[in-house]
């Protein structure tokens, strides 16, 4: 209206949009704030449920987590045998016996345990053949070999590996023998003593009071009359049923082997007496004994291992076993390492049945 003035307009220093951007920068600082203490929360609050993930894993695998085995309990499975550079087989009343050979040298043979086969020295062959000439015979009715029309004795096997030793016109060779290939590598030293170089006996006694008391199965012996079966079936053919093999060998396991201390006296070559320190079906003490009573004997005993160790700690035993077969020839007997002075006498009522493990887990 004429005569009315205007309002006046109060301008703070620095105008409105001065005053606009002081909010617009105050809103920013308090988001970047607000920001900051949001990811600081959230990076902690990482931290904590990271936290928890990893207790609650730990908690659990303590829980679950069974104790390791110790190395005696276990059984680990021998690597296959490489190539032969030589097969072959013999034939022995009636039975044929099938052998390989590797490598060049000196020989020396190689005999497995009872149900086995001779690629169960998978772990020692490589230790042996860049120095030595190795046969490993599939023993009598094992393996690649069949059984014959004569019944299966320790005696008639060391008759065998004579005769695999005159087809390979070898006159003397060093035995490595395992359990009941133990045993025959003594009858060799016993019956044919002009054959033979060195005996390595691993696992083997020569009575029933070296027989530890009957028993049930243990782990190690189950898993390796399973894997036993295994090979028989698959190096057999089926020629002959597994069971029957088990029935032919239990004689050899539930009776003495024959061996008189005069005999472990008058073998002539040197023999080195190993076995594990927790044998499952030897006692250690005969090991000890026979090492002492044999004139040329010594004693080696595998810590943390068993019936089994030269697959528990292939390592310790082949170091053992080549170390002996290739160390030069003992001037004079070597007396026993440690040996324990002589048993007594078994008592004629002693019995004893050293494989029981092999024979009930089938």
């Amino acid at each position: 209206m004429a005569g009315l003035r205007e309002p006046r307009r109060v301008r703070h220093a620095g105008g409105p949009d001065h005053r606009g951007r002081d909010r617009i920068a105050g809103c920013k600082a308090l988001a970047s704030r607000r920001a900051i203490m949001d990811d600081g929360a959230v990076t902690a609050l990482r931290v904590v449920v990271l936290a928890l993930m990893i207790l609650i894993s730990w908690s659990w695998a303590t829980a679950t987590a069974r104790p390791a085995k110790p190395r005696w309990q276990t059984l680990p499975a021998p690597p296959p045998m490489p190539k032969a550079d030589a097969e072959g087989s013999v034939e022995v009343t009636g039975a044929r016996i099938f052998y390989a050979v590797y490598g060049k040298g000196d020989p020396v043979v190689l005999l497995h345990g009872g149900l086995g086969n001779s690629a169960h020295f998978g772990f020692q062959l490589p230790a042996l053949i860049d120095r030595l000439q190795v046969i490993a015979i599939d023993s009598r009715g094992q393996g690649r070999s069949t059984r014959g029309s004569v019944a299966i004795t320790y005696d008639v096997m060391a008759g065998d590996v004579v005769a695999v030793l005159d087809k390979l016109a070898i006159q003397r060779a060093s035995v490595v023998g395992w359990s009941d290939g133990g045993e025959v590598a003594l009858k060799l030293g016993i019956a044919y003593p002009d054959r033979v170089d060195r005996l390595f006996v691993f696992g083997a006694n020569y009575d029933a009071s070296g027989s530890k008391p009957r028993g049930g199965p243990s782990s190690t012996f189950a898993t390796y009359t399973v894997r036993c079966r295994s090979d028989y079936e698959r190096l057999s053919r089926g020629d002959v049923p597994y069971n029957a093999l088990v029935d032919a060998l239990r004689p050899l396991w539930r009776n003495p082997t024959g061996i008189t201390r005069d005999q472990l006296r008058s073998i002539k070559a040197p023999v080195m007496m190993a076995d594990g320190d927790h044998d499952e079906v030897i006692v250690l003490d005969q090991i000890q004994e026979m090492a002492r009573l044999i004139p040329n004997g010594q004693l080696k005993v595998f810590d943390s291992a068993s019936h089994f160790a030269l697959w528990q700690d292939p390592v310790s035993f082949n170091l053992a076993m080549v170390d002996f077969l290739t160390a030069p020839a003992p001037s004079a007997a070597v007396s026993a390492t440690n040996a324990a002075p002589a048993l007594a006498p078994a008592s004629p009522a002693a019995t004893g049945d050293r494989r029981t493990e092999a024979t009930e887990a089938d």
